[in-house]
């Protein structure tokens, strides 16, 4: 299944979108079911969410429930964490002379910096040297504190693309390195365009991962090559942190950054 956040003439939906030779086509699941949440994050919070969400995408594409979307917006609009991985490709390690981390390389982005595939990344006047990172992002479906790795993938909703826009000037180049302002402006993490449940993705370890910039391959990697899959990172974060519906987990990055 594929949830996502779309504007339309009514407003703001929560939808599930059905994309096939016909095009992509959105069922506003409030119109089919009026008790869910128009809101995804609200919706992971439901222990029977996922589940009433696909009765309702069933039953909505049956009734002809379909939504004209003006824009498709981020599918988790107020993620409550952002967490980020760093140097979680080995190759991505070694272009930036980095050593192979032991354990997962932590770091946050807030919320402010969340905006859809769709939308225009603004880049302040301040920063001179903006860099891409493609990346799998991890949507948290349940909430996991201090969980094995046997069981970590059961705390997952889905999977989404993920932007972690980043501004080197002042992640690297000023005083301390300034990774929480160099990763956080506003628009500098877009996601999206939906979230693909876990069912639907299967292995997570098994996807390519490509970064264009003006139709020109800049990344491509694929996340078998991650040093930390997705199990084991969040085994390792709910040692620490209680991780909530709706929290994003940003994977890292291929070689090919600029």
């Amino acid at each position: 299944m594929k949830l996502a956040t779309v504007n339309t003439a009514a407003g703001i939906r929560l939808v599930s979108v059905d994309v096939s030779n016909e095009g992509t086509r959105y069922v506003d699941l409030c119109a089919v079911d009026s008790s869910l949440p128009n809101c995804l994050r609200a919706v992971l919070g439901l222990e029977d969410g996922l589940d009433r969400c696909r009765a309702a995408a069933k039953q909505g594409a049956a009734d002809g429930k379909y939504v004209e979307a003006t824009e498709v917006l981020a599918p988790v609009k107020h993620p409550g964490k952002i967490i980020c991985i760093g140097l979680n490709y080995r190759d991505h390690a070694l272009e930036t002379n980095s050593p192979i981390p032991s354990e997962p390389v932590c770091f946050g982005k807030f919320g402010n910096a969340i905006i859809g595939t769709e939308a225009t990344i603004q880049i302040p006047e301040v920063c001179q040297n903006v860099d891409f990172e493609a990346e799998l992002v991890v949507v948290i479906g349940r909430r996991a504190s201090r969980v094995s790795k046997e069981d970590a993938f059961s705390y997952v909703a889905g999977y989404m693309n993920g932007h972690d826009v980043s501004a080197r000037d002042w992640q690297k180049g000023r005083p301390g390195g300034q990774w929480l302002l160099g990763k956080s402006p506003d628009t500098f993490a877009p996601i999206g365009p939906w979230l693909v449940t876990a069912d639907e993705v299967g292995d997570p370890h098994a996807l390519d991962v490509v970064m264009r910039l003006n139709g020109e391959v800049m990344q491509q990697g694929n996340t078998k090559e991650f040093i930390f899959g997705v199990d084991e990172v969040i085994a390792h974060l709910a040692q620490l942190i209680t991780l909530e519906p709706g929290d994003l987990i940003f994977t890292g990055t291929p070689a090919g950054v600029g």
